[in-house]
């Protein structure tokens, strides 16, 4: 008896999940099948507008073609400011959601940890969470003067207000259970923190960052069409001024692949740190 234990301990557990290389074909062509919507937006868009020239459904000129917008966008790259433009506004949203991030995050430890302060802030957020960006911006330029920190303040402010509602509500979804459990077993302050509390908020820390992101780059829009000289929302106001209808569409586009590509590289930081989440209700329904 001791020799077949011996022997069943020496072999090797058999992992619980192998993926094949079939699934992983599948896996890799599903995230190949998010890039179709894309393209075939833009295929439709480019029939509609042909399809407008020569119908004449309203003015060409309201909603020009893909193509020309392309055409338009490579005379902008060539005198260099899409790329300073691009720079510009990446350079203030990252600054403005980091800040606003971190931010939004200590002060939701602090306030679930002490009642008190949670008493004296709630109000002062519920009274100005719900003002918008467009509002506060020429507040901001009065007293911050035109610059590049009322800006960075102002994205900072927008992202910091859902990231806050969102931490705060992960922080109070934790089983109080296991933080009791982690205390009877001897662990200290910083590894409940580290190792309970902080991993059952994350999921809601990531949805108030994806929602954050998409207020985020609305106020650094409005920001950059007040007061900026170069940024996404400088073209747009540029062609508004000079009804450059095309080169509207050419910052519109580059804002949506811009927070596209954020909200994708936030995306991929919650599989990173969530790997242990499952497809939930469309798995089981897939299986």
């Amino acid at each position: 008896m001791e020799e077949q234990r011996a022997i069943a301990q020496s072999v090797p557990a058999k992992p619980a999940f192998i993926a094949s290389p079939v699934g992983r074909m599948k896996k890799r062509s599903f995230e190949w099948m998010s890039v179709v919507p894309f393209i075939a937006f833009f295929i439709l868009w480019e029939i509609f507008s042909r399809t407008n020239e020569s119908m004449s459904f309203f003015n060409p000129i309201f909603l020009p073609a893909p193509s020309e917008i392309a055409r338009d966008g490579w005379e902008l790259a060539k005198t260099g400011l899409i790329m300073d433009s691009i720079v510009s506004s990446t350079r203030r949203i990252v600054a403005g959601f980091i800040v606003g991030t971190a931010a939004a995050i200590a002060l939701g430890v602090l306030m679930s940890r002490f009642k008190y302060l949670e008493m004296c802030v709630s109000p002062i957020l519920n009274l100005t969470g719900p003002i918008p960006a467009l509002a506060l911006l020429p507040l901001f330029i009065i007293w911050f003067g035109i610059g590049e920190f009322p800006k960075v303040l102002l994205i900072a402010w927008t992202t910091f207000v859902p990231m806050l509602v969102y931490t705060m509500d992960g922080l109070r979804s934790v089983n109080s259970l296991l933080i009791r459990s982690a205390t009877s077993l001897g662990a200290s302050q910083r590894q409940i923190f580290t190792r309970v509390i902080l991993p059952s908020a994350i999921p809601n820390i990531l949805v108030g960052a994806q929602i954050g992101l998409g207020l985020a780059f609305s106020s650094l829009i409005v920001s950059e069409m007040m007061g900026a000289p170069n940024g996404l929302g400088y073209i747009i106001v540029d062609a508004r001024n000079y009804f450059k209808i095309s080169n509207m569409f050419v910052a519109i586009v580059l804002i949506g692949l811009e927070y596209s590509l954020f909200s994708y590289f936030l995306k991929l930081i919650e599989r990173r740190v969530m790997s242990w989440r499952k497809g939930g209700i469309r798995e089981a329904l897939e299986k």
